[in-house]
């Protein structure tokens, strides 16, 4: 069970990264640009930024190629051997996969609570906790669905919807406690 639980954590931690990074660092132009759609609504809206989106998915990159690195020092936690993203160049697009995908994901959805009706930092249980996940699923199966489907075995999948909600709840309260949130959701 300890093996599956690291497992799940260290092969998602490029995408648990992202987005709070892109939080911290975030602001300036939304993705969008304030346009609207044919119901009115804005397409992603203010909090969906180039900046947001570049500097979260160099921060999931940076992570990735430091846990590559730290596999090829050490290669166990706790006595438990970790797998790697793989050998590079493709290790590269499975980490960025992963990083961008997470973002994507989330923006996908933000798209989706925006035709609903629904204003920035709304909640939308189960979906705002696995949305980046899902999206990082999907952008690193289309890229390498080979490494995905040894890596994300069926406990692994099962760990990481598990773990992924609490880890989101824990991160936005902190979130929101230093200000970089405004909703602790």
């Amino acid at each position: 069970m300890m093996e599956i639980v690291l497992t799940a954590v260290w092969l998602m931690l490029p995408a648990y990264i992202p987005n709070s990074t892109a939080a911290v660092f975030g602001g300036g132009k939304p993705i969008d640009g304030g346009r609207t759609l044919s119901d009115g609504r804005r397409i992603l809206g203010d909090g969906k930024t180039y900046r947001g989106l570049v500097a979260g998915t160099l921060c999931g990159m940076l992570l990735g190629l430091l846990q590559t690195y730290y596999l090829a020092v050490n290669g166990t936690i706790f006595g438990v051997e970790l797998p790697s993203f793989g050998e590079l160049p493709g290790g590269l697009v499975v980490i960025f996969t992963l990083a961008f995908g997470s973002l994507f994901g989330d923006m996908f959805m933000s798209f989706f609570k925006r035709r609903l009706g629904l204003k920035r930092g709304a909640p939308l249980p189960v979906i705002d906790q696995l949305d980046f996940v899902f999206g990082a699923w999907l952008l690193t199966y289309i890229a390498s669905p080979v490494w995905f489907t040894e890596n994300f075995t069926f406990g692994v999948i099962i760990a990481v919807l598990i773990i992924t909600p609490l880890l989101h709840f824990v991160t936005n309260v902190i979130g929101y406690f230093i200000g970089v949130k405004n909703e602790p959701w």
